[in-house]
């Protein structure tokens, strides 16, 4: 089975100083597995933002991201909080399965 990742907001408008969140749906591999958000301004550069270990099912918290973690559904949710102007870009939900780890 290969993994899969969906995001199925093309886009989305918000305020500056709102809460806005962005959702992924996946399918894994295995049990062990790794989720990450990235973002991508108008430069071009990735840059990365926040992750999520499949075995730790306590959200994860890094200054204005929060992650909602369902593994039962198989989803995961961005938060931004306190958003500006610059928060306007492209977003990616990656996975990584933990075989993939060690290649």
């Amino acid at each position: 089975m290969a993994q899969k990742v969906t995001q199925n907001q093309s886009e989305i408008s918000v305020l500056e100083q709102e809460y806005v969140a962005l959702n992924c749906a996946y399918e894994a591999n295995s049990y062990t597995y790794y989720l990450f958000w990235y973002k991508q301004p108008p430069s071009g550069e990735i840059i990365f933002l926040i992750h999520q270990d499949s075995y730790n099912e306590l959200n994860t918290t890094k200054d204005q991201y929060f992650l909602n973690f369902q593994k039962a559904t198989s989803s995961i949710s961005l938060t931004i909080s306190d958003s500006q102007l610059e928060d306007s870009t492209v977003y990616f939900c990656v996975l990584r399965d933990h075989s993939d780890a060690a290649a």
